[in-house]
This record gives structure tokens, C-alpha cells and sequence, in this order.
């Protein structure tokens, strides 16, 4: 496609080059996350033009960071780069030519999402010859009534919808800090589990990196083997980790400590941190990586929510800019540690603040999501668009939040549209004199306002409040997919996600995570290493 002149273009040469010399760079593929899983580059982040303004400053917090746009070269890109340049992001350029240009030019392109850190988990393991049983070995030692202790490391919410039989719930980084008053016996056998691979190896590898007197091995390809094996999956377990002794948590500190160390993770202090927050030459990311409850009871201003195992595994969601700088805190410590002695043999700079207090966690609850100003817009309440839409000339509703949130339940003839689509969708949505919006989150809906406007003459207003206002005035609620103005391309369908998904595509997923390791040898650009 032709782009505009006053805008700037890069090839697969300089991208690389920034990459392999460790320069900080913001590969943002700005196509919807399906089409994103179907080829990109390595350290291509998604960063669907959807949500472009919501999270331009939380993910690139750095307005003078390098940041390249790619595409398939259907424009998605330069209107992207417009964008982050109206919003003060100084550096931007487009991938010239889009993903099929960088496959042109030899660049190796990845299927699937989260493929930096994946890939990683392969590379750990391959390296590592991380220890791993087989379906059929973990179900004979639970048949037995063996001395075992299984620890799945996923969210809460994937192990609730479905676990191993006598699983335990001890997301990833909390495993050095937990599994001692689990598995309190050295015999004792532990076993790690993950719905594929990549976080079941991690777990694995951190237990026996810290020195875990007891014998440690990840299930063999987690819940997909499981399954694969003609094994049962539990359902709606809610068996958690417990609380630790102070005991317990020095010593998991000190292990922790010597891992992180022995990787190359930095210490840095609160004044420190402070001083690299103002430095307009680097970008810092600041996050908290205990689990959520603990992190809105209390934590440091300006830190991120980031549980390290899902840090760790989708690292490249919360941090786009490779070669940026990423410091944790955690009270403990270990949870910090264990993270960070895992992102700096991912190839971060990455640094742990020492000696923190429960004092310095002045700050509770969610996180502010920094945002631009916000377009101004016409509100509508449930209540009064429920009456317009029982009237004879009704206005239209187009729904903006994900495809699975739509089919779940949406207001009654609401047509679902990806902001990414509008040029086609529009053409799909019959007219009206008015048409109302409704998303997850309002300033999605006030964005995508100022670009219908710009499409189609008719009176325009924002639902305050989104589908939960509706639900709460008892307006009606139908599901289903009969209003597709979009396809539904906004999530990739993981293959271990659910209990619905076909033997086949869990064996392709598995067959495509051992091709990986080859994958990253003809790539180049990773800086991985192991301790």
C-alpha cells in the first residue's frame, strides 16, 4: 500500500539491529490478536488498535522510545503511528511493507501469543533437561496414594475451571516461597503442572534452581497431556496455597536471593528507582508481582499489578519495549527474586528494591490507568435507552467489547463491532437517525465514537456505565452471535484453554511448542540464556 510521505519508515534491517544490540524498540503489531497468532515476528507484541489509546501510556510509558508499527499491509499500521504521534510519542515509524515484507527480507515469523516467553520455556528445558513425567507415571503415583504433592502454577481462575485431580492452586512465583510447608518431608515428591509446557517448566526449573531438597518434575505436557491420555480433569476445584511461617519465608528469601544473584539481577533502592522513573532516555517498567489480593491491600506508587508466573509467561503483554528496564518489589522478596532471576536470563535488565516496609506500601487498590484526554461525548443511561429502543424509531447499539463477552450477553439487537473493522462494519449496520455505544471500558467507546462520527451522520451517544449499568436497571439481556457487524477476531482461542477443544488441535499445539527451540536458532535475536 502507499503510506503517507511525512511519515517515517523502517525495514527488517533496522529492527533487527536494534534487537541484537540490545536497544530499546516497541515492535507493536497492531492487528487484532487472531491475526496476530496466525504469523509474527518474535518480539512482536500485540497491541490490537482497539486499545491503542487505553494503553499507550501504562505499556509505553517512554514517549521517546523507539516505536515501530507493522501490519499485513492493510493500513492498520499507519493509522496506529498517527495516533501514538498525536498522543506525544516522538519516535515512531512503519514496518514498510508489513509481515510479509519481513518474511521477504528472511525475518523468521512465530504462530500463536506469548511466543517470547514460550519459547523461552522450550529453550529452559532444552538446555536445562528439565525432569518431567508422563500422564500415565503421575496418575500411577496419585493411584497409589504415593507421597506426592501436585502444585499447578497457573491463574486461580484456569485451575478452577479445570485441575488434575489433588491439585494445589500456587501460581508460579509463589512456588520457592509455598511448596516447603506443602511438601515439608524432603521425600516428598512434587509435581508441577501448567495446561501445556512452558509454565510447568519454569516451575520446575525454579524449585530445583533454589534448591529444594525434594524431588521436583513438571507433568509432562500439563493438562493438554493429561487429557491426551484419556485422564479426567477436575472441575471447579478451590484447594489454594497457605499461609507461611516467618521461618519458612527467610529461608525461601535466601534461596531466592542466591538464584536472582547468580543470574545477574540488580539491587536498586527506593531513591534509586525514583531517579530512573525521570530518565527520559530509558524506559522503566515498575511492577508488583505478588498475587492481586495482596498488591490492593497494599503497594508502592506507580507499580503495576504483575503476578510473576503470569509476568514470566506473557511477558511481552506488559512489557512491549524490548531491551526496557524492569524493576519489582515485593515485601518478601522471593516472589520478586524468583521473577527477576527468570526475566534477566530472558535477556531484561531487571533490578529487585531491597528492604522494603509494609510502610512504603502507601498506595491500595487498583492501579490508575494513565490515559489521554479523553473525547468529549453524549451520554445515555440504561434506563432511558431501554425506553428508546421499545419506541418505533429505535436507535442502533453497537457493542465494543470482546466477542466473548457479546455472545455471553448483550443488550437486545446490539451489533458487535471491532474498532479495527469499522470501515466494514459500518456498511453491515443498518442505518439510524441515532446510534449508541457500549464497551468494557468507557473511553474505548468515547475513542470509537470520534471515528463513527467521522463515517456515518446520525446523533451519537456513549452508554454510561457499559453493560453492567444495563444489567443493574434490569433491562434485558439476550446472548447468542446474530449482530455480527465484525468477525470475531479479537482472541486467539488457546488450544489448552476450556474443556471443548479437539485431541488434534492439543497435539498440533504441543507438536508446534517442541519446534521452538529451531525456531529461535534461525531467529538470532533473543539474548537468552540459563544459569
Amino acid at each position: 500500500m502507499q503510506y503517507s510521505s511525512d511519515l517515517r519508515m523502517v525495514d527488517y534491517q533496522f529492527v533487527r539491529e536494534r534487537l541484537l544490540q540490545r536497544k530499546e524498540i516497541a515492535l507493536l503489531d497492531i492487528r487484532e490478536e487472531a491475526i496476530h497468532a496466525q504469523a509474527h515476528p518474535l518480539f512482536a507484541a500485540n497491541f490490537p488498535l482497539t486499545r491503542l489509546e487505553v494503553d499507550a501510556f501504562a505499556k509505553l510509558p517512554n514517549q521517546a522510545v523507539c516505536v515501530v508499527t507493522i501490519d499485513s499491509g492493510e493500513g492498520l499500521a499507519e493509522i496506529a503511528a498517527k495516533r501514538l504521534i498525536d498522543l506525544g510519542y516522538s519516535q515512531v515509524s512503519i514496518f514498510q511493507g508489513g509481515i510479509s515484507a519481513w518474511a521477504a527480507a528472511g525475518g523468521e515469523l512465530f504462530k500463536d501469543v506469548n511466543v517470547p516467553s514460550k519459547s523461552f520455556g522450550e529453550f529452559v528445558e532444552a538446555h536445562c533437561h528439565t525432569p518431567s513425567l508422563s500422564a500415565e507415571e503421575v496418575k500411577a503415583l496419585l493411584d497409589a496414594d504415593e507421597d506426592v504433592v501436585v502444585v499447578d502454577v497457573r491463574r486461580y481462575d484456569e485451575f478452577h475451571t479445570m485441575s488434575i485431580p489433588k491439585a494445589i492452586s500456587v501460581p508460579g512465583a509463589e512456588l520457592v516461597l509455598r511448596v516447603p510447608e506443602l511438601a515439608y518431608r524432603p521425600s516428598t515428591r512434587v509435581i508441577v503442572n501448567c495446561a501445556g509446557r512452558t509454565r510447568s517448566i519454569i516451575g520446575t526449573q525454579s524449585l530445583i534452581n533454589a534448591g529444594i531438597p525434594n524431588p521436583v518434575s513438571a507433568l509432562r505436557n500439563g493438562t493438554i497431556g493429561w487429557t491426551l491420555a484419556g485422564q479426567q480433569l477436575n472441575s471447579g476445584s478451590s484447594a489454594r496455597f497457605p499461609q507461611v511461617s516467618d521461618e519458612t519465608c527467610r529461608i525461601a528469601l535466601g534461596r531466592s536471593r542466591a538464584v536472582a544473584d547468580l543470574a545477574g539481577v540488580l539491587r536498586v533502592s527506593l531513591q534509586e528507582v525514583a531517579h530512573w522513573r525521570s530518565d527520559k532516555s530509558r524506559t522503566t517498567y515498575l511492577f508488583d508481582p505478588r498475587p492481586l489480593e495482596e498488591y490492593y491491600d497494599g503497594h508502592l506508587p506507580g507499580f503495576r499489578s504483575a503476578p510473576g508466573g503470569q509476568l514470566v509467561q506473557e511477558t511481552e503483554m506488559f512489557a512491549p519495549v524490548r531491551g526496557a528496564r524492569i524493576v519489582l518489589a515485593d515485601v518478601r522478596g522471593v516472589r520478586a527474586n524468583m521473577t527477576a532471576s527468570w526475566l534477566a536470563q530472558m535477556g531484561w535488565e531487571v533490578a529487585v528494591i531491597d528492604c522494603l516496609g509494609e510502610a512504603d506500601l502507601t498506595e491500595c487498590g487498583k492501579w490508575p490507568a494513565l490515559l489521554p484526554d479523553i473525547p468529549q461525548v453524549d451520554w445515555i443511561n440504561a434506563v432511558d435507552l431501554d425506553q428508546q429502543l421499545r419506541s418505533s424509531h429505535p436507535p442502533v447499539v453497537i457493542d465494543l467489547r470482546p466477542y466473548a463477552q457479546y455472545i455471553d450477553g448483550h443488550i437486545p439487537g446490539a451489533w458487535f463491532a471491532i474498532r479495527s473493522e469499522f470501515f466494514e462494519a459500518i456498511k453491515k449496520i443498518p442505518y439510524s437517525h441515532q446510534m449508541v455505544l457500549t464497551a468494557t471500558e468507557e473511553p474505548i467507546a468515547c475513542f470509537a465514537a470520534k471515528e463513527i462520527t467521522a463515517m456515518r451522520s446520525c446523533q451519537l451517544k456513549v452508554l454510561r456505565g457499559g453493560l453492567a449499568a444495563w444489567k443493574a436497571a434490569g433491562c434485558p439481556i439476550e446472548s447468542g452471535s446474530s449482530y455480527l457487524a465484525s468477525p470475531p477476531i479479537d482472541r486467539y482461542r488457546r488450544p489448552y484453554e476450556g474443556t471443548s477443544v479437539a485431541p488434534a488441535a492439543m497435539q498440533a499445539y504441543l507438536d508446534w511448542e517442541f519446534g521452538l527451540v529451531a525456531q529461535l536458532e534461525r531467529d538470532g535475536t533473543h539474548h537468552f540464556r540459563v544459569i
